[in-house]
């Protein structure tokens, strides 16, 4: 390499060095900056207490048809929280398939992280958010498993594969590659064949009955109603809570 061109190179070098240098330190600013103007005004609805129902169950029951007509996408799907413990807190989305006077019931593997948590602290919570309609609700409650009889009537509606899946996937616990879950599911696909698939033991329903349902509505000016309705001596009570 003669001297001009060794010169030439050794500039070329400087310069993309310092442009990466350049791009690494403005990047994170750059980001934190977009992520401070995310926002949005809300504006679609109110809650007031004159408008909404004495019964929370009534009042969910008429905001997720809202939520289905909207075309929201998976209204039923819900951030469930568990803590161990030790009070660690974990969350994670779930989907509500019952709902009664009772409670909210969603299906899982009890062996899983969330299975485990709940059996050493039933204490959870739920939050529904449903963003085409500003609106959110959270929930608080114990939870409990379902009947066997309940987690057997979900279970044999579920798709013949989903059922299947059940088996297959010991839930939560590592795996060597996808490749080790396509075998373990292709094992199961094999040992049932065309006959019927019995409810693991492992899987089954929970419900969380609420001591707690919020109510929230977007609002302009981040001032958003709040409603909260509290089950005290086998009552619910209505109160509003501030933004």
């Amino acid at each position: 390499m003669d001297g001009a061109y060794a010169n030439e190179y050794a500039n070329k070098m400087s310069s993309r060095t310092a442009q990466r240098k350049t791009s690494r330190n403005t990047s994170t600013p750059r980001a934190e900056h977009e992520l401070h103007d995310l926002r949005r005004e809300y504006r679609r609805g109110e809650l007031i207490e004159s408008s909404v129902l004495h019964d929370p169950f009534a009042q969910f029951a008429a905001w997720f048809s809202d939520a289905q007509s909207a075309a929201e996408i998976e209204p039923n799907a819900m951030t469930l929280a568990t803590a161990d413990a030790r009070g660690i807190p974990s969350a994670r989305i779930v989907l509500l398939k019952e709902l009664d006077s009772r409670g909210f019931v969603f299906f899982t593997n009890y062996a899983s992280r969330k299975g485990e948590q709940l059996k050493m602290n039933p204490h959870s919570a739920l939050i529904f958010f449903w963003p085409k309609l500003e609106r959110q609700v959270r929930i608080e409650g114990r939870i409990r498993p379902v009947s066997r009889a309940d987690s057997d009537a979900y279970f044999h509606q579920r798709p013949r594969l989903s059922q299947i899946g059940a088996w297959a996937s010991r839930q939560s616990q590592p795996i060597a590659s996808r490749k080790e879950l396509a075998r373990q599911d292709a094992d199961m696909l094999k040992k049932f064949a065309d006959g019927p698939i019995p409810r693991p033991d492992f899987w089954g329903g929970y419900r969380l009955a609420p001591s707690l349902i919020e109510f929230w509505q977007g609002r302009p000016s981040r001032l958003h109603d709040r409603l909260e309705y509290r089950r005290l001596k086998g009552k619910w009570h209505i109160r509003r809570l501030q933004p």
